[in-house]
């Protein structure tokens, strides 16, 4: 066994813990990039109405 009975529920708490730390990762990530990805669909969009 890798886990003592005693420390049963440490390694839930520890892939919880890496869990919300890569949600929080993605959500600044989206935060900081949306507005670029939006404006280059805005371009691509533009662009496509141009033609």
């Amino acid at each position: 066994m890798l886990f003592s009975p005693k420390e049963k529920g440490q390694g839930l708490v520890e892939y919880a813990l890496i869990l919300v730390l890569v949600a929080i990762v993605v959500i600044a990530a989206l935060m900081i990039l949306g507005p670029v990805i939006g404006n280059v669909f805005s371009k691509v969009n533009s662009s496509l109405r141009n033609v």
